[in-house]
């Protein structure tokens, strides 16, 4: 039957009879060398012809289309552009939380850090006060563990001798220093924290902290306006007054030590102390965070 089938089509088609004829002893050739099992036909390595449809290149295979947005749901849009960039997007905040600071403030007798200091903690949430060890005595109005901590010379000296002080100094007659524990408290909680001291105790600090702290300089607007203040207070001598005044002269000399300066003129606090938290958000935005270790 193949055969008059065959030769029907050759007085027919030439060229379709030698493309079949081909084809016929091929096609023997393939299916009588070697007899083969059902396993075997269907376990084998597939025919050379296949391999452009169970290997496709990248420009074959098909493209995942990303819908338009004005046609998409938000939740349909983040699915297809997941699919498209090959990952899941990232709920991890891009930045990681800043570091807590250590805020040195500084500067000579009658400049108000103080009042800065208290109206700074008003307005700005986990910033804490580092209470300051002193020998001196109580002044009208301060209160024993929120301004100072006010303790004998002895209680003091005994306090220097366990290591308890980041830094100490005698001034004015009196010690001054700041307990070591408090601050390691804050900082592992991750509060922001600031130290008041003279200049001699920020040069201290700057020896110990480097530039792992924040340092500001609180100057008044004029040496005049400044010695107004000290005569102001009504609470020391004459001669205590005049070594204020001397001593306040040689520390706006060493300004060049601090990393800012602070203008806290008198009626003007709430600018200085908008300036000083200017300061502190410059500071938690700096891609080099400062790190201090106490």
């Amino acid at each position: 039957m193949f055969r008059r089938l065959y030769f029907s089509l050759a007085r027919s088609s030439p060229t379709l009879s030698s493309s079949i004829f081909h084809h016929q002893y091929t096609s023997l050739v393939i299916n009588h060398s070697k007899p083969t099992s059902i396993t075997e036909r269907f376990t084998s390595t597939p025919p050379r012809f296949f391999a452009s449809d169970t290997k496709m290149s990248d420009t074959q295979k098909p493209k995942f289309t990303i819908p338009p947005p004005d046609k998409a749901s938000k939740p349909e849009m983040l699915r297809a552009l997941e699919f498209s960039m090959g990952s899941s997007f990232s709920t991890s905040p891009i930045c990681p939380p800043p570091n807590p600071l250590i805020i040195v403030i500084s500067g000579p007798s009658g400049v108000g850090k103080d009042a800065v200091i208290k109206k700074l903690r008003q307005v700005r949430e986990g910033l804490h006060f580092v209470v300051t060890a002193t020998s001196k005595p109580t002044r009208e109005g301060e209160v024993d563990g929120k301004d100072y901590y006010f303790v004998s010379e002895e209680e003091f000296l005994s306090m220097v001798e366990r290591n308890e002080l980041l830094e100490y100094a005698l001034v004015y007659g009196d010690y001054k220093g700041i307990p070591k524990r408090q601050i390691r408290e804050l900082m592992a909680k991750g509060h922001d924290i600031v130290l008041r001291v003279d200049v001699q105790g920020a040069e201290t600090l700057r020896k110990f902290l480097g530039n792992s702290a924040v340092f500001i300089y609180l100057v008044a607007e004029s040496e005049l306006e400044l010695v107004e203040r000290l005569i102001d207070r009504k609470n020391e001598t004459s001669e205590a007054l005049l070594m204020r005044i001397a001593t306040a002269r040689e520390e706006v000399k060493h300004v060049r030590d601090f990393d800012y300066v602070v203008v806290n003129g008198e009626g003007k606090l709430d600018n200085a102390v908008k300036l000083v938290e200017s300061i502190i958000d410059a500071e938690k935005a700096k891609v080099q965070q400062r790190r201090a270790v106490i």
